[in-house]
């Protein structure tokens, strides 16, 4: 019996994937430009298919192209952190909160937090991250709103890569992921996604505190 082959993904694809692996990762920084030629000639591909996986990084929000920087990585500021948090402080915790309530399987919760925890460095610790918080509000019941947040997934862990640059504060969060995920194990869904709250928005008040007014303003 002949057996049929495993698909090989298009060269767009591995181009996207590696390029968006290394912007999430810190490998490449903000403010970075992305020469075509040049991730061709690493990647061993034509300019076509870096050209149309920069096209969909742009789209989810990770590079911007301008008729005259050429394609750079997304610069993080305070204003485009707090947008993109305040939309995970609307959604996430509700995901979780429906996500426990109808008794869903966190099993790959707590295998990327143990990912997390075991991780080699700051890449592989980062990417368990993203797949814990993705495991608890996928299994919310509403496909339409875990796309949601899929949408903003990857310009939060931009922001979350420079916050880590700047400030590394992986014990921290973890000790309160074991939190939530015991919460949320528990069957406590108000209480857990009460604690994923509190998570998110002290993580971006920490790492791009509100300016102060100045006194007597």
């Amino acid at each position: 019996m002949t057996s049929v082959p495993t698909p090989i993904p298009s060269r767009t694809q591995y181009v996207l994937d590696a390029i968006k692996h290394r912007i999430l990762t810190g490998l490449l920084t903000p403010g970075q430009a992305l020469v075509e030629a040049e991730l061709a000639a690493q990647f061993g591909v034509s300019k076509t298919p870096v050209r149309e996986a920069l096209k969909t990084l742009a789209g989810t929000g990770l590079v911007v192209m301008s008729q005259y920087k050429g394609v750079t990585v997304r610069m993080v500021d305070a204003d485009m952190a707090r947008e993109v948090y305040d939309v995970r402080l609307l959604l996430e915790p509700e995901a979780l909160r429906r996500a426990v309530a109808r008794g869903a399987s966190l099993d790959a919760a707590r295998d990327a937090l143990t990912r997390a925890d075991a991780a080699a460095d700051a890449a592989e610790r980062s990417l368990a991250n993203r797949e814990f918080h993705r495991a608890l509000y996928l299994p919310c019941g509403n496909p339409l709103l875990g796309r949601m947040l899929d949408e903003v997934r990857d310009q939060a862990a931009l922001v979350s890569a420079v916050a880590w640059a700047a400030d590394p504060s992986w014990e921290r969060e973890a000790a309160e992921h074991r939190e939530i995920l015991r919460l949320a194990l528990d069957g406590d869904a108000d209480g857990a996604a009460s604690a994923l709250h509190a998570h998110i928005a002290f993580f971006v008040r920490r790492a791009f505190p509100e300016p102060r007014p100045e006194e007597g303003q």
